[in-house]
């Protein structure tokens, strides 16, 4: 589990399933539980995750629980320069935030939006559509592969 990501209770993963429309099942709880301490997740880690509480799932059925959970807007799918896994984080709507890579591991970290809200940036031309969000990918090289590049 990463810094600052702790398990939701049964009872808020419960709650976000209904409150989204999805019928609780144990596998739908088990890929959200698992999102909630993994960001940033493709779903082959999310599959050797759930496994441990729910043996025999199969990987398809992790797939088809992503689409559930992204279709009700619970999940969040990130598609990442170079990297062609997609990748899977919760999806609060109250927060606005972009993502940092290194070019070298892949490794993925948040990083806030400097204005605060959704849209944080406007093209300078909408086209006549309105703009959601925006979502920027700050391509990086991390301290650890620095090192190792240097070292």
């Amino acid at each position: 589990m990463g810094p600052g990501h702790v398990a939701p209770t049964a009872e808020r993963v419960e709650a976000a399933l209904r409150g989204a429309g999805l019928r609780v099942t144990a596998q739908r709880a088990a890929v959200y539980s698992a999102l909630a301490t993994q960001p940033h997740a493709p779903v082959d880690v999310l599959h050797a995750t759930v496994r441990e509480s729910v043996p025999g799932i199969a990987v398809q059925t992790v797939h088809g629980v992503v689409n559930d959970l992204t279709t009700a807007a619970l999940v969040r799918r990130i598609s990442l320069p170079g990297n062609d896994r997609a990748l899977y984080e919760l999806n609060d709507p109250a927060d606005n935030h972009h993502h940092l890579q290194c070019i070298r591991c892949g490794r993925v970290e948040d990083v806030a939006c400097a204005v605060g809200q959704a849209p944080c940036l406007t093209p300078s031309d909408d086209h006549g559509m309105r703009v959601l969000e925006a979502t920027v990918t700050f391509r990086a090289i991390c301290s650890d592969c620095e090192r190792n590049e240097h070292g």
